[in-house]
């Protein structure tokens, strides 16, 4: 049996073809497929099929998709081995396949084994012959939505990549004459894919036809010239030149083609069974921002950067890394992102970019560990599949791109200890890092390129001129435009800033632009080493002082907010004002150059611009009025905050919130998914604005922020993170002289220490908590001690005490009168009684506690008391009931974000397995659990994972199932 992708979705068997059904049948079968040989979780696959708004049905019309394609897997393969095979894993839904069946894998393996250095030309003809040979049309044919969409897009430039390099081999080794037709066809498609050009060139010349070669060189500039406003790069150009010369043109290996494309097959051959690779995990990243419209100079930089990526080619064996350096505003990025697009070819496995905000004010520098999280979460990683420590999450990320061409950009770095682990370590990589400091670390012992960009020459500040404003309007003021010239002193940021400002206004002279130049005498302060000038300011005062009054308001109290970026909704609190009024305001900060959109609905600052707006509401705003758009934002952010917080884990707050300053509404959100979804764009924002608070007198917003972000921390891996808003709360509460705050604080401080196995640090936090809540007689705090008190106690074997914290917790829970919380307490008296055997008694609590988890809504409790009820009725030998709960609770655990838990689970499933005689299933629930422990940077001691070492080691004769302990509350 075959799956083909690579034309109409289609199931071949016997060699006849097999209907697969409708469409979004036929997606689901492609979102297996892509990921054939690893599980797919079920979101994944929904979000594949249905893009980004799923209807409510969504999940039963997936199940059903899957059920119709298992039986016409089952029912169409002549042997076991030649069936495909669709089975369910917690982790979600495998298709089990051969490399050699799926068209795609064979492709790119036929592919891989071509860039084979050691190869014979003859034979890299022959396999990339080959792989061409699958292609049946267009990709994925007849599907439609996003997924497939990027997919197809993706294909396209990889098949181009293979039919270039083949094109070139055959040259090389057989008859020139026969690339010429299928290159013609692809050139017809996508005309402006220069590598196609260049081997069209060479075959054309090779077999004597120079004059169509030239006829195609100069067909490609005036397409490039009318539709992209440039000119071909230099390899083409040095093709063109061997042709007029007469020579033999080049046939240097070419770039990979990352550019809209088509198809281009010959016969297809039968497939051989062969190993191969593992398939790219997701979609190929795009993350290049847009680049900068009238883009002009920067000739030398350009060529330089052109000759690094040649001597890429010519290093197969490194990762090449260059250091883009130069003042703030000079154009670093803009001259990265520009190369980087034009360059999009060479790297058909995807481009990743970031904003490091290495300058950034207030103190919102992205950490490593974030920029890496960034970079996994656009590789499609799985949050259940994200390492907790930044070690592990490096070792992914460059295991990822092992065996791939990706161009990572590492735009406003600070230092090179900050790029460092975000350095891809694979062959065929390029990273493109921009600061405003020279790299020279980088140099010494990454052997970095060094390439410091400088003002713009007179003669390109002009030409910048001239793209924006137009040659007529140029030219007919030479004097003042020397003057606005020598005044911005050749910085591209300040020149783009006038050219804005005239282009909004046609009818104002040039000279009345250099006359303000010439009369401004304030000076932007530099951010660091006096990099930025007077002039600066004054440009970026033209701008500010064009806006409305609500709108330059509304741009200095921007000023106020720590970064990195901004939503709607954070701004209208600021500034106090109706979401639908903010919207326009942004939009003339937008329009005026003064703010950008990147992506929409979220707004930065270029950091001078928030440098100088902070400037601006110290100088131009009183303390009060800053303290109260202050005191707003925060509010803003912390009751949406509790709010989403409250639907992770629908518990109240030990400490309730005091009102919302008027003017500071919270988001609306309405559910568990809308809640994660708010935290994961937010939680840098939040975690940045708890230290914003500390440092400026808001502590209690500091601990109660730190606070509402512990359930989305915790259960995502993020501990260290957890530790240090913690660590920031509890400074803040101890100056406050705030006891609750202090107890907030050790609270979640304890469950971050727990987590990474410091059980004596977690204990001294929680028995500090614990005094503190109960001097305050805060009954649902003290429940939460001890909860999680009795599972520490549980885990260290010592039941009596357990048993007696989770009592004490649920006689808090009943006081404070929080039934989800009375729920996670029978569950939790459930669970140690099963541990001592008692399972009649146990199955009552845990009953008991589901019917209220059901109640409240509380999901993550639900999958706990599920995981709980598995254990007791495995241990009641009721083997089909305890492996529906344990199935029940790894759904719930996954759609949670519970890793640990889900871990845990695993474990009790594969013992089930293991009991009563199926020693596959078992070790794949234990391997998998294995490797999420090793994920969550579990050590070799910690009970869960030795108990997983001792299940999968070698001497393994048959564990005893043991108890792993309820949810931490």
């Amino acid at each position: 049996m075959e799956l083909h992708l690579l034309g109409p979705v289609e199931l071949s068997a016997r060699g006849r073809t097999v209907e697969a059904g409708p469409p979004q049948r036929r997606t689901v079968l492609a979102a297996l497929a892509v990921d054939a040989g690893r599980p797919v979780p079920a979101d994944v696959l929904i979000r594949r099929v249905w893009d980004a708004d799923p209807p409510d049905g969504a999940r039963r019309a997936l199940h059903a998709h899957v059920a119709r394609l298992r039986r016409l897997c089952e029912q169409t393969g002549e042997t076991e081995e030649s069936r495909l095979r669709l089975v369910r894993r917690s982790a979600g839904y495998l298709l089990e396949a051969r490399p050699d069946q799926v068209d795609i894998h064979r492709f790119r393996h036929l592919s891989g084994r071509a860039r084979d250095a050691g190869l014979p030309d003859d034979s890299r003809a022959a396999l990339l012959r080959e792989a061409l040979g699958l292609w049946h049309g267009e990709p994925l044919a007849g599907l439609g939505g996003q997924w497939a969409a990027q997919v197809r897009e993706a294909w396209r430039r990889q098949h181009v990549d293979a039919a270039v390099a083949w094109a070139r081999v055959e040259s090389r080794v057989g008859d020139p004459l026969v690339v010429i037709g299928p290159l013609t066809e692809l050139l017809d498609a996508y005309p402006l894919v220069e590598p196609l050009t260049g081997a069209l060139m060479r075959a054309l010349h090779a077999v004597g036809r120079s004059a169509e070669a030239l006829d195609c060189y100069a067909a490609l500039r005036k397409r490039l010239a009318e539709e992209l406003g440039t000119d071909p790069g230099a390899e083409l150009r040095e093709v063109h030149q061997a042709v007029l010369r007469g020579g033999r043109a080049g046939s240097a290996a070419a770039p990979a083609v990352r550019t809209r494309v088509g198809t281009a097959a010959e016969a297809r051959p039968t497939p051989r069974p062969m190993p191969g690779p593992a398939p790219w995990p997701g979609a190929v990243p795009g993350q290049l921002p847009m680049g900068v419209s009238g883009f002009t100079g920067r000739g030398e930089e350009l060529a330089r950067l052109e000759d690094i990526l040649r001597s890429a080619a010519d290093q197969p064996s490194a990762v090449v890394i260059t250091a883009v350096s130069g003042t703030a505003g000079v154009g670093k990025t803009a001259l990265a992102v520009h190369w980087a697009r034009r360059s999009q070819q060479a790297f058909p496995d995807g481009q990743l970019y970031v904003n490091l905000r290495g300058f950034a004010p207030g103190g919102s520098v992205m950490s490593p560990a974030e920029a890496v999280r960034g970079f996994l979460d656009a590789l499609d990683v799985p949050p259940a599949r994200v390492p907790a420590g930044l070690e592990a999450q490096v070792g992914l990320y460059r295991s990822l791109l092992a065996g791939r061409r990706v161009l990572v950009v590492l735009d406003n770095a600070r230092d090179a200890e900050q790029v460092r682990p975000l350095l891809p370590g694979a062959p065929g990589c390029l990273a493109l890092i921009t600061s405003r400091r020279s790299l020279t670390g980088l140099a010494a012992t990454e052997g970095a390129q060094l390439l410091t960009v400088g003002m713009l020459t007179r003669g390109e500040a002009r030409e910048l001129l001239i793209r924006r404003l137009g040659a007529a309007r140029v030219d007919a003021d030479p004097r003042a435009v020397r003057e606005i010239v020598g005044r911005c002193a050749g910085l591209p940021l300040a020149l783009a800033i006038v050219a804005a400002r005239a282009a909004a206004q046609p009818g104002l002279p040039l000279a009345a632009l250099a006359e303000e130049l010439r009369r401004a005498d304030g000076r932007l302060d530099a951010l660091d080493g006096g990099e930025a000038s007077s002039e600066v300011r004054a440009v970026f005062s033209w701008s500010y002082q064009a806006l409305g009054a609500d709108a330059a308001r509304l741009f200095r109290l921007l000023g106020l907010h720590a970064g990195p970026d901004v939503a709607l909704p954070a701004v209208a609190a600021l500034a106090g004002l109706p979401a639908a009024r903010t919207r326009v305001l942004l939009a003339e900060l937008v329009r005026g150059h003064l703010l950008a959109e990147e992506p929409p609905g979220r707004f930065t600052f270029h950091d001078l611009l928030r440098a100088y707006a902070a400037e601006l509401v110290s100088a131009h705003d009183g303390h009060d009025d800053r303290r109260a758009a202050a005191h707003r934002l925060l509010d803003h952010y912390l009751h949406t905050a509790h709010r989403a917080d409250a639907l992770l884990t629908p518990r109240p707050s030990p400490t309730p919130l005091p009102p919302a300053q008027p003017g500071s509404p919270a988001e609306e959100l309405t559910d568990h998914r809308q809640a994660q979804a708010w935290f994961a764009t937010e939680h840098p924002v939040l975690l940045a604005a708890v230290e914003r608070a500390s440092a400026d007198g808001f502590p209690g917003h500091a601990w109660r922020l730190a606070s509402a972000l512990t359930t989305y921390l915790d259960r995502h891996g993020y501990w260290r993170a957890l530790i240090a808003a913690h660590s920031t709360a509890l400074s803040a509460a101890r100056r406050a002289g705030d006891e609750a705050g202090q107890a907030e604080a050790h609270r979640g401080a304890g469950l971050a220490e727990d987590r990474l196995d410091r059980p004596d640090e977690a204990r001294r936090h929680y028995l500090r908590a614990l005094e503190l809540f109960g001097k305050a007689g805060s009954h649902a705090g003290q429940a939460r001690i001890h909860q999680h008190l009795s599972r520490m106690s549980q885990a260290q074997g010592r039941h009596h005490e357990a048993l007696a914290h989770a009592h004490d917790s649920l006689a808090h829970h009943r006081a404070a009168g929080d039934r989800a919380g009375q729920s996670a307490a029978l569950n939790h008296i459930g669970w140690i009684l099963a541990q001592r055997g008692d399972h009649p008694q146990a199955l009552t609590h845990c009953r008991q506690a589901l019917e209220l988890a059901l109640e409240t809504g509380d999901l993550n409790g639900q999958a706990h008391i599920q995981d709980s009820l598995g254990y007791i009725h495995h241990r009641l030998g009721e083997h089909a009931e305890a492996v529906d709960r344990y199935q029940q609770a790894l759904d719930l655990f996954q759609r949670t974000g519970d890793r640990h838990g889900e871990a845990g689970g695993l474990l009790c499933l594969g013992d089930i397995h293991d009991t009563i005689g199926r020693p596959y299933p078992a070790r794949a629930a234990w391997t998998q659990a294995l490797v999420i422990t090793a994920d969550l940077g579990l050590p070799d001691t910690d009970p869960l994972r030795a108990r997983l070492l001792e299940r999968l080691g070698p001497a393994r004769t048959g564990a005893e199932t043991a108890g792993r302990g309820p949810a931490p509350g």
